[in-house]
């Protein structure tokens, strides 16, 4: 059975690997739309989710390897990791006060398979956003928790599988409550919550380790 610190190294990596990929963006925003067309969804999911684990893997085997052989970066990473944490928080506060348009249009011709994954892929693969966060936020997190950094980085990569599988899948079940900018709003306040609280327990972790 695992220790307690493995259970809360897992619970951490899943609240942060949800807390960063259920922001909306174009990833997101992307693969709701295929699941509201119902096109090629399994197809957009597996694309996102292994390239979240592949860039998690990544992140751990770097950063973790290089903050190992450097100890004295981990306060100076992990009160990094808050502010950028708090700046995301904010970000989604204003969104939440201030929701805009989402959705596109559900309406249009249906594109193949090979286009789909392709504008998939670049919206993964060439998103500076995704590295900052998953390779070096997750990857630099996952250090800090030594020798249960790899069920740090199971917890996050089941995030993401969760997340992308019930976002595109379960698509179609929310049209009716995502066409109200209010649900929105109320997504955008509770992952605020979430990056602030993660943003005060990492620069506690990172006084700490000071």
């Amino acid at each position: 059975m695992p220790t307690t610190p493995a259970l809360l190294a897992l619970a951490s990596g899943l609240a942060l690997g949800l807390g960063l990929i259920v922001a909306i963006g174009a990833q997101n925003a992307f693969v709701l739309r295929q699941g509201l067309r119902l096109e090629h969804v399994a197809a957009v999911v597996a694309v996102c989710a292994l390239s979240d684990l592949a860039l998690i893997m990544a992140g751990v085997l770097g950063a973790g390897a290089a903050l190992s052989r450097l100890p004295w970066l981990i306060p100076v990473v992990c009160s990094a990791g808050a502010a950028f944490l708090l700046g995301y928080g904010l970000l989604a506060a204003r969104r939440a006060l201030r929701p805009g348009a989402l959705l596109p249009d559900s309406a249009g011709a249906r594109a193949g398979l090979v286009a789909t994954v392709g504008t998939c892929l670049a919206l993964t693969w060439l998103n500076p956003h995704v590295y900052l966060d998953t390779v070096v936020l997750l990857g630099s997190m996952a250090s800090t928790y030594g020798e249960h950094r790899w069920q740090f980085a199971a917890g996050a990569g089941l995030g993401s599988v969760l997340w992308f599988t019930g976002l595109g899948f379960g698509a179609r079940l929310l049209r009716p409550v995502f066409a109200r900018p209010s649900a929105w709003r109320v997504l955008d306040g509770g992952i605020a919550v979430v990056m602030a609280a993660l943003a005060v327990s990492l620069a506690v972790r990172g006084l700490g380790g000071a």
